[in-house]
């Protein structure tokens, strides 16, 4: 996928999903779930305050026919109400005017039976003017607490979700400062090992490599410089981050400074859950809702 208007091109082939949509009193969010309605990508049921609701889409000048709006009189009613429709009536779940904790307490909570096998994470989809295709980062918005066996699902949900988008053999580089193992950086250890049980297949047809810096995954020359054999520099599909500040930094600083145009999703759950940030633009939450749209 070489950017954002062949995941739009994609979306509208497969025709109108539900995205349902918790705390939906956001400008942004019903203005884009306006566009995608128009676009034939999908159709929105809003949980939320019906009231603001309905005079953000009259400022808009949104016609309120365009949705199905729910009243919920709180966040907490309006994340369980709109957990519970999709699980019964909905294709995939959004993120409206709530913060991140609070949604995904919601989203975690085993009641209401979101929760897959393996852990959830965040893949953020980047399209950026200067390189040639869309590139992953995951998780820059989930996982705070990592050990081996979260970092090995992660890269099993980045893959899967790469493999789902069309890319048949994913090139994923594991992030770090430096190309080699050391012990007193963490995750140096971790990435060689996962790295050597995608030699061994555990993640299917992909290219794992790992740790890499930077400059290694995006450059050629730098690899060269630095006598790094690699098959992904400078074509890699999938970063994968340390932590979740590593990847929030890294995704919101290309999108800010390097003019890349975003979207989020959260992989693993029983359903596609939209995640972005509550200062995403419509244009940006557009992009998302087609990435659940694609994932439904």
């Amino acid at each position: 996928m070489k950017d954002f208007q062949e995941l739009l091109t994609k979306a509208k082939k497969r025709g109108k999903k539900c995205c349902v949509v918790a705390c939906a009193e956001d400008f942004p969010t019903i203005e884009a779930l306006h566009y995608a309605q128009k676009e034939n990508i999908a159709t929105g049921v809003l949980f939320g305050d019906r009231m603001r609701i309905e005079k953000i889409a009259e400022s808009l000048k949104i016609p309120l026919t365009d949705f199905v709006i729910h009243h919920a009189g709180s966040e907490a009613e309006a994340v369980s109400g709109a957990i519970d429709f999709v699980k019964q009536n909905g294709d995939f779940l959004m993120k409206g005017q709530i913060n991140t904790a609070n949604f995904l307490k919601g989203i975690l909570d085993e009641k209401h039976g979101l929760r897959g096998e393996r852990i959830l994470s965040h893949v953020a989809l980047l399209s950026l003017p200067s390189y040639h295709k869309v590139l992953f980062i995951s998780d820059g918005g989930m996982n705070t607490d990592l050990d081996l066996r979260r970092k090995i699902d992660i890269v099993k949900n980045a893959i899967e979700l790469a493999r789902f988008l069309g890319i048949g053999q994913p090139k994923v580089a594991l992030l770090s400062a430096i190309e080699r193992v050391n012990l007193n950086i963490s995750e140096t250890l971790d990435w060689a090992i996962i790295t050597r049980m995608g030699e061994q297949g555990e993640f299917g047809d992909a290219i794992i490599e790992g740790p890499l810096a930077l400059d290694i995954a995006f450059s050629t020359q730098s690899a060269q410089i630095k006598k790094v054999a690699s098959r992904v520099s400078g074509d890699v599909d999938i970063l994968i981050v340390p932590s979740i500040a590593t990847g929030n930094i890294l995704a919101k600083g290309l999108q800010y400074l390097g003019g890349a145009k975003i979207c989020g999703i959260i992989v693993g759950a029983k359903r596609p859950v939209v995640m972005l940030s509550r200062a995403d633009t419509p244009e940006t939450k557009l992009f998302s809702i087609a990435l659940g749209n694609l994932a439904a």
